[in-house]
């Protein structure tokens, strides 16, 4: 499964990053697996729930505070959530709150990239209005002081990578991977999971698989009417359709009802894309196979998944 995901996942950027002398190639070979980056250690809890715009003084990302330039790792005050990851939890339909097991005193609380819901005074995360399946890092300034103290969380979740597929060329598939780490064993490889639980998905065309939350990009593309597919019958350069998928996984998370929003575009051929998207999600994808923050800034949801016809 992993060597297929690292295939589908860059067949079709090979030319672009070729001519992209800024940018590392990222291609892997399919009998050539990357060594895995340093993994975080896997502990227990959360679900995910719409962005609802939560009250100014409970979420770092309304702040809209740019990542410090400086700042210090390992404080004895920093804050400590009980493991690197932290999972959705069923609830009983209340939002899921996460708080600091420690006390690391009075100060701000803040959080990079834009998709955690954090309350500035407390640190309390609300893990069912937070994107999950990414890597974040959390600032906290203690009071009487202009120091940044970082440490890194993962909420755990399912996510789909920035990528562009090339049918002509048989990347026909989007593959999830989980917890921020694409190095990881499928969660669903043994069972249990399910994916699109609500028709969300299925109901604007784009086709995943219940079980293991493959998105058939062919089928997606092209349908099995009369009408087409997500884009319709003559789709044009540069449509997108986003939609939710809502799933349930076979994790620490105890099969709570979690989702994402995914965006998918059309171009007939590579060439029609332009340069700043290419780059925006070879970036993106950098990152994620470097075990970095996707972004530090801007929103990285919902990830991109671009359709290309032909080469």
């Amino acid at each position: 499964m992993k060597s297929k995901l690292h295939k589908y996942l860059f067949l079709g950027l090979i030319p672009a990053l070729a001519i992209m002398s800024c940018h590392k190639s990222l291609v892997i070979a399919e009998q050539q697996k990357p060594t895995p980056p340093k993994t975080d250690s896997v502990v227990t809890p959360p679900h995910h729930d719409t962005l609802i715009p939560p009250k100014p003084q409970d979420t770092a990302s309304v702040l809209n505070a740019p990542f410090p330039e400086t700042a210090v790792t390992g404080c004895s005050y920093s804050p400590d959530y009980g493991d690197s990851i932290i999972y959705m939890q069923p609830n009983g339909g209340s939002d899921y709150i996460v708080h600091p097991v420690n006390s690391p005193g009075a100060g701000k609380f803040l959080s990079w990239p834009k998709g955690m819901v954090i309350d500035s005074l407390t640190g309390a995360i609300n893990v069912t209005k937070s994107e999950t399946g990414l890597r974040y890092a959390i600032g906290f300034v203690k009071n009487g002081s202009t120091d940044t103290c970082l440490s890194n969380l993962i909420i755990g979740g399912a996510s789909y990578m920035d990528s562009v597929y090339i049918l002509e060329d048989g990347a026909t598939t989007a593959v999830p991977y989980y917890d921020a780490n694409p190095y990881l064993p499928p969660v669903c490889s043994g069972g249990g999971c399910t994916f699109d639980i609500t028709g969300s998905a299925a109901a604007k065309k784009v086709i995943v698989n219940h079980t293991s939350g493959i998105i058939d990009l062919a089928k997606t593309l092209n349908g099995s009417g009369l009408l087409g597919g997500a884009f319709g019958l003559l789709p044009l350069n540069g449509m997108s359709v986003t939609t939710t998928i809502y799933y349930k996984l076979n994790d620490a998370s105890n099969n709570a009802t979690e989702h994402i929003d995914v965006q998918i575009m059309y171009y007939n051929t590579k060439s029609a894309m332009s340069a700043g998207l290419l780059n925006d999600v070879v970036n993106k994808l950098g990152n994620v196979l470097s075990g970095n923050l996707i972004s530090k800034n801007a929103n990285p949801r919902p990830p991109l998944i671009i359709i290309v016809r032909r080469k």
